[in-house]
């Protein structure tokens, strides 16, 4: 009998207690590994990441302050500083609360401590402000400034004012002292419709539709953080439109701070970067000197004894003077002028009013002066004007291209013509009714007819091509010539006029009779400058420009402009000779003894105005010398009367200026 028996006990016992000692070596193991591990741990972050981690456990973030830009100066074509920054101190105030209205009584009482503090802090020396313009630059209504911007109350604090609130901003929780940059203006000044002027980027945030530079910026994910609320941009002229290089780049100081709001250390400053400098075609002493003769003639024709000049309305004067060469813009004029440094802390309603339109630059667009009435403003042209005689060398220019008219073409001037149905004609005469006798096409220009214009260029234009093409020949023509269509220059806000002979409701011949002699479209002063140029320049149409040059904060050149023609149209050399030899013989008061040659036409536009009445603008053109043209001269004075008298003698006068600084006959 085989018994069988299973493992020895002791066997099974002993290998259990090694199979456990195993395991038991390889947890003290791992645990050895452990502990080994955080203890090294341990003593790199106690040795080596202590210090760092010890400012880490109180710091809780940074807080930055930003550090606006120094706006780059614009200086004149004599290297004068026209605007430049400097740095200033402003008072804000906070809005904390909302109120009923400016006559809440928290309201008054607090302007009145302002205005108090004011008067102790040496305000003597300084503007003074009254609680009027103390309440309205509170504006607690929100009328110019969105409740959560701080409403700037005063620029440009006197040294005595800072020290006061600084040392009372416990009794003043509501204000607070800025430092920022402020832009001051020649008080000259030079052409400041031209310049421009600035405001608040908070004051326009909400209207950015109008400044289409900072809308698109604003809407771009890397640019829409560029502007501070407090900080001032160009909204006009060169400000405005060389806003990209006179800005520069902010900077900022960040701070580490700890749970308190405390800083806790040094921190790190990224320096603001300067803007540009911008370099302006505008000479001062043309500039100047344009601007004191118009002002000195609109006073005398104003008061004329001689009723061929005497013009008791002329109140307004615009005058543009365009190198026929490089395009360069030496004087843009426009009267009345404005101070633009009234911006720099801020307008009252008062002086708002007495501001008007003063501040619009009436050569670019469309203008109207305030003559104290909105009724009143209807009775009289705005900057806006039709050229009257001045279109006619192109009218002639366009009547010998087409064929129409020929260099000894004649006709017999009896001082009237016809035009529309049989039965139903209008009669249109020639200024004075003056009838002209049998006239050529040069004496047709000098002398001004009107009836050959149409007899000759308008009507034939219409009977050969219709109304559509005549319309559409004639509109390209003077497209051609810069009318009907901005300059090209760029500046903001720049009017391409009114072609009246595109509006629904006449008839072709009567659209093309009148824009024959100049009484179909209304354009600019600068306009018109360009067109006097492209005459000169024989059919190259420049572009108008107002900076030769930009240059960083160390005066090195980073860009230049130069002659930049837009377009070219061709015509005989014979048919330029016709109208230079025309317009050398025009008549014109103050050019008799000019000691150069000077192609010229004089204009006396009509206009329709409010209350039936019909006004005239004087309007003039000219280029010198005719050899080599050198510069192209455009003034309109509305309501100024004749041309010859109204404008020709302020743009001698500019001639003559322009020849003492560079020379008509070099």
């Amino acid at each position: 009998m085989n018994l069988s028996s299973g493992p020895d006990p002791q066997e099974r016992v002993k290998a259990l207690r090694i199979k456990n000692n195993v395991r038991l070596s390889i947890f003290f193991f791992i645990m050895f590994l452990i502990f080994s591990i955080l203890i090294i741990r341990l003593a790199v972050v106690q040795f080596i990441e202590g210090p760092e981690l010890s400012k880490a456990a109180v710091q809780i973030g940074t807080k930055s302050l930003d550090l606006v830009s120094i706006r780059g100066t614009i200086y004149d074509a004599a290297e004068k500083e026209i605007a430049y920054s400097l740095p200033t101190q402003s008072l804000y105030f906070r809005m904390e609360k909302t109120y009923k209205s400016e006559q809440d009584e928290e309201v008054l009482k607090l302007a009145q401590e302002i205005k108090t503090a004011f008067d102790k802090s040496g305000i003597q020396q300084s503007k003074p402000m009254t609680l009027e313009q103390i309440i309205y630059a509170m504006d607690v209504k929100g009328k110019r400034t969105l409740g959560i911007y701080p409403r700037q109350l005063k620029t440009n604090l006197t040294k005595q004012e800072t020290a006061y609130f600084m040392e009372h901003r416990n009794e003043f929780p509501m204000l607070e002292v800025v430092e920022e940059n402020i832009r001051q203006y020649d008080t000259t000044p030079i052409a400041p419709q031209v310049v421009g002027h600035m405001k608040k980027y908070k004051g326009i945030s909400n209207n950015l539709a109008r400044y289409p530079y900072f809308e698109k910026l604003a809407v771009a994910e890397e640019t829409k953080n560029s502007y501070l609320a407090s900080e001032e941009v160009g909204v006009a002229g060169l400000e405005y439109m060389y806003e990209w290089a006179l800005k520069g780049k902010n900077g900022a100081r960040e701070y580490p701070v700890d749970a308190q709001n405390r800083i806790i250390g040094a921190g790190k400053i990224t320096k603001p970067i300067r803007g540009h400098n911008i370099h302006m075609t505008i000479h001062p002493e043309i500039q100047k000197q344009t601007q004191q003769v118009m002002i000195d003639h609109l006073k005398k024709i104003r008061n004329s004894s001689n009723k061929y000049e005497y013009a008791p309305n002329a109140i307004t004067a615009y005058a543009v003077a365009m190198e026929v060469e490089t395009g360069n813009i030496v004087a843009m004029a426009n009267h009345p002028q404005y101070d633009p440094n009234i911006y720099q802390e801020g307008l009252s309603e008062e002086e708002f009013k007495q501001l008007g339109s003063n501040n619009l630059n009436g050569t670019v667009r469309e203008v109207a002066q305030d003559y104290g009435d909105k009724k009143e403003n209807w009775r009289h042209p705005s900057s806006l004007l039709y050229l009257g005689s001045t279109m006619k060398p192109l009218t002639i220019l366009i009547g010998l291209k087409e064929g129409l008219i020929y260099p000894n073409t004649t006709y017999p001037d009896t001082g009237v013509t016809y035009i529309g149905r049989h039965g139903r004609q209008t009669p249109i005469h020639n200024a004075s009714r003056k009838a002209n006798g049998v006239v050529d096409t040069r004496e047709a220009l000098t002398k001004s007819s009107n009836t050959f214009m149409i007899e000759k260029v308008g009507n034939p234009l219409y009977k050969r091509y219709g109304k559509e093409k005549g319309l559409k020949i004639w509109d390209d023509y003077m497209k051609a010539f810069g009318l009907g269509q901005t300059t090209g220059s760029g500046f903001p806000g720049e009017s391409p006029g009114i072609s009246d002979y595109m509006q629904e409701g006449q008839s072709g011949q009567s659209s093309l009779a009148y824009a024959s002699f100049g009484q179909q479209g209304k354009y600019t002063a600068l306009q018109l400058a360009q067109y006097t140029a492209t005459l000169a320049n024989r059919g190259k149409r420049v572009k108008p420009q107002f900076v030769s040059h930009i240059t960083d904060a160390n005066k090195k050149v980073v860009k230049r402009y130069g002659r930049e023609v837009l377009s070219t149209i061709e015509f005989d050399e014979a048919h330029w000779d016709v109208i230079e030899d025309a317009m050398l013989a025009v008549s014109a008061q103050g050019f008799q003894d000019a000691p150069y040659t000077v192609a010229r036409k004089t204009g006396t536009s009509e206009q329709d105005v409010y209350g039936g009445k019909r006004v005239e603008n004087a309007v003039f053109i000219a280029y010198a010398p005719v050899d080599k043209p050198k510069l192209a001269v455009a003034v309109v004075v509305p309501e100024g009367g004749y041309g010859s008298y109204g404008a020709a003698p302020i743009a001698r006068q500019i001639f003559d200026s322009y020849h003492s600084v560079y020379g008509l006959n070099k």
